[in-house]
């Protein structure tokens, strides 16, 4: 059998593609390794959570990095995903012109809810072959945090999971003291 020849998109093809309205309104999709990848719609906790994380992040880092939310990212020419937050290098058109690259970005982060394997999989892969220093994936069902660091080509060196009773500090920002807890979701009583 003969393999099939796969065609890999380029940011400009995927930016073609969004131009010429191919795209629904409505319809969430990224570039990853060339791929057309739909995203899963974003229910409570997952909106709750990036809500929560994003002020943590704001408040311990002030105005020293612009964290931003569900923007894209350019890793390389195949792939632009849509982090839920990404903590990037001020730029003095706040990014009018182009994403962040590698070289600005700080930490990028995912909300899991049902996409943890993916996100721990696939997006971690994709982010460490780019040189992105540091990323966490925040499980929302498990209530854990699960942060990559030392970015290699096949994948990150080192992977460790956080309770949501535990603290961390950005690798960027050792001063930011981040409470786990306080990026969830609240319990209800």
């Amino acid at each position: 059998m003969t393999p099939v020849a796969v065609r890999r998109l380029t940011v400009q093809d995927y930016h073609r593609i969004a131009d010429a309205g191919i795209f629904n309104a409505d319809e969430r999709v990224e570039l990853l390794d060339g791929n057309l990848i739909s995203m899963a719609a974003k229910g409570t906790a997952h909106s709750s959570a990036t809500t929560r994380t994003r002020r943590v992040l704001e408040d311990g880092l002030g105005r020293s990095v612009l964290v931003r939310v569900q923007d894209p990212v350019q890793l390389d020419n195949y792939s632009e995903p849509e982090p839920d937050l990404a903590i990037v290098a001020l730029e003095p058109m706040e990014y009018a012109d182009r994403h962040p690259k590698p070289s600005e970005i700080f930490l990028l982060i995912e909300i899991a809810d049902t996409s943890l394997a993916f996100d721990c999989g696939s997006k971690a892969l994709a982010y460490a072959r780019s040189g992105i220093a540091e990323y966490w994936v925040l499980d929302v069902r498990d209530r854990k945090l699960h942060v990559f660091r030392s970015p290699a080509d096949r994948g990150y060196q080192s992977e460790f999971v956080l309770a949501e009773t535990m603290q961390i500090a950005p690798l960027a920002f050792s001063n930011c003291v981040l409470e786990i807890r306080e990026m969830l979701p609240l319990v209800p009583d």
